[in-house]
């Protein structure tokens, strides 16, 4: 099966039903596919290939979704940046996958004009807002512009037949790497569909199914929210961000909204907010989360604030998407557990000389077979070697997620850290994580991170970041005394700072490389 064969069918099955409302807009399943297949054609007549890369420079928005899968029906290859890259980062993206066509708007293109107009692979720049009059002159060279909405009003919006199979690349997405530089992870068609299936198995999706979506397109969680809403011919509500928390309370109760998916920093808001209880989440069907895992704090009070839904926490990584997934009826029993791997995808744990560990808590790297896992890193094989090792099983690769974990005596899986996060400090491994959560006891305590600093005595030690409430008066010495009645002596922190919000990677997660330089 193919990637844009989710829309296809949900055309045909459900062809009038809201698929997708963003804004003020709302789309049927068969308007979108029409779209795509105008889009797909003007692609093809523009000279695109198979195997071409298209990058998404855009918002959450109507365009991206149809961009998405109008590249996938020409036999393209979608990259979703996200608008928050700036040029240098964008123009190495760019470099690197040799993308012929751009996908943006006048106002984020005016940003990176630069670095756009220098890249010589670039052919054409598809503009989506309404500036049909306006012509982007670009500086001392020449790029066609085309505009989204007279591409939907020339070309046929018959159905268009992708010429792919399904071992064929369906997307890049870039996630960061070890030297600095992003890393283009390619999947293929079968590597999503895997993936999106078995997700909505362990969710029990069907197409009743209305999921909110405030996460952005470019990190891989949001973007499943779309292919899954479309492959179970569910509702998917598009947000731009999560700004506003009372707006996106007042969108589910109003939307009825089944399926909401977070990460911790969506948690962390929420314990802000008050009279939660008093609304009416009755529609509410599950949460989920992962990105980064969520403080045994955060997991209470979504329980206790949502007592009716089920509260999923997972595990994955952009490499495949997902692992695991602990079933929310053992949440209570093992709050700090991402479960088990899900449906059609295997996890075990290996030892430093690649033998399995099968001993309960004993730490070692994950390591995953399945369907899910990438093809590997885009023109860079040394990288691919190192996480595509070989199986057990003859011919196999299998992925090596540089994450250490341990197990109990039931299997249930524990996330303890990237290996490179682990603290070795005066002889011991202290697990940040570890830190992190009983941090996030105490009462006043919003969020924390913590990282590794360099110590003449200790050699390296540990510092925590801590964001807590306005109303606290708790000062770093009342952290550390609350760490040292609860932690090992070498597993303290030896220097906390208090600060507001802490730095953000566009996925949501914490930019613990932004706190090394303690510019909060």
């Amino acid at each position: 099966m193919l990637l844009n064969e989710f829309l296809e069918r949900s055309a045909s099955s459900y062809p009038y039903k809201t698929a997708l409302i963003c804004h003020d807009e709302r789309l049927t399943f068969i308007e979108i596919d029409r779209a795509a297949n105008s889009l797909g054609r003007a692609f093809i007549d523009q000279g695109l290939q198979k195997r071409d890369r298209v990058i998404i420079y855009l918002d959450n928005s109507v365009a991206s979704i149809v961009s998405i899968f109008g590249i996938l029906k020409a036999g393209g290859v979608f990259v979703i940046i996200d608008p928050q890259v700036k040029a240098r980062k964008l123009n190495y993206i760019f470099e690197d996958c040799q993308a012929k066509i751009l996908i943006t708007d006048t106002a984020h293109l005016a940003g990176v004009s630069e670095a756009v107009y220098s890249l010589k692979t670039l052919k054409r720049i598809i503009l989506t807002d309404e500036h049909m009059g306006t012509e982007v002159k670009p500086p001392g060279g020449s790029l066609e512009t085309l505009y989204y909405r007279t591409i939907l009003k020339e070309f046929p919006s018959a159905h268009l037949a992708s010429s792919c199979i399904d071992v064929d690349l369906a997307s890049l997405i870039y996630t960061s790497g070890s030297s600095g530089n992003p890393k283009g992870v390619m999947l293929t068609h079968n590597n999503m569909v895997s993936a999106a299936n078995s997700i909505i198995q362990y969710l029990e999706n069907t197409d009743s199914d209305i999921i909110l979506n405030c996460l952005p397109l470019a990190f891989d969680y949001g973007l499943y929210q779309v292919l899954m809403a479309f492959k179970f011919g569910g509702t998917i509500i598009l947000e731009k961000a999560f700004v506003y928390p009372q707006q996106m309370i007042n969108l589910i109760v109003r939307e009825k909204v089944t399926g909401w998916p977070i990460v911790p920093m969506i948690a962390a808001i929420l314990i802000k907010l008050k009279n939660l209880n008093k609304q009416n989440f009755s529609s509410l069907r599950y949460i989920t989360s992962t990105g980064q895992a969520l403080p045994s704090r955060h997991i209470e009070f979504l329980r206790k604030a949502f007592p009716s839904v089920k509260i999923y926490s997972m595990y994955g990584l952009t490499e495949c998407k997902r692992v695991a997934y602990l079933p929310p009826n053992q949440l209570e029993k093992r709050p700090g557990s991402v479960g088990k791997a899900m449906p059609n995808t295997e996890a075990y744990i290996v030892g430093e000389n690649g033998e399995v560990i099968t001993e309960a808590w004993r730490l070692g790297e994950l390591v995953v077979r399945g369907s899910n896992i990438m093809k590997g890193y885009w023109n860079l094989p040394e990288e691919t070697a190192k996480a595509l090792r070989s199986g057990p099983y003859p011919d196999e690769k299998v992925l090596h997620t540089g994450d250490l974990f341990q197990q109990d005596e039931e299997g249930y899986l524990y996330f303890l850290g990237r290996k490179d996060d682990i603290i070795k400090t005066a002889g011991h491994m202290v697990s940040p994580r570890e830190v992190e959560n009983v941090l996030c006891e105490k009462e006043d305590v919003i969020e924390a991170a913590v990282i590794s600093v360099d110590d003449e005595t200790l050699g390296n030690a540990v510092q925590a970041f801590v964001h807590i409430a306005d109303t606290s008066r708790s000062t770093e010495e009342d952290i550390i005394k609350f760490c040292s009645e609860r932690l090992e002596n070498f597993a303290v922190p030896k220097k906390v700072i208090l600060c507001g919000a802490l730095p953000r990677c566009v996925t949501g997660k914490i930019n613990k490389r932004e706190l090394l330089t303690h510019e909060l």
